[in-house]
């Protein structure tokens, strides 16, 4: 055997290592990026958070309009049209884009 043909294929293996791992990283971290908030939560909760706007109960939430959802607030952060995206008040937890919650701020 070649001198330099183990050295690429350790190489190679070692490469492909590092590959696997960073891969499981960032499934991981898409894993823990991908949990929902529990309207049960406590921080839920202080913020009269609901996953469905439609079900805020209007006399308890003044602020709450009708069209108000975290889609089109401005502490959103996902890409237009996505499901869900993640918000600084919930970190590590993703807000559904039909949710909503009594900081929504319009969107500039």
């Amino acid at each position: 055997m070649p001198r330099f043909a183990h050295s690429t294929s350790t190489r190679r293996v070692f490469m492909m290592q590092v590959a696997t791992a960073a891969t499981a990283v960032l499934a991981v971290s898409e894993a823990s990026a991908q949990a929902m908030v529990d309207e049960k939560d406590p921080q839920a909760v202080g913020l009269a958070y609901k996953a469905d706007a439609t079900k805020v109960d209007k006399a308890k939430n003044p602020k709450y309009a009708a069209g108000n959802n975290c889609a089109n607030c401005a502490l959103y952060q996902a890409k237009a049209g996505a499901a869900a995206g993640g918000c600084p008040l919930f970190a590590g937890k993703q807000v559904s884009a039909k949710a909503w919650c009594s900081a929504w701020a319009k969107k500039g």
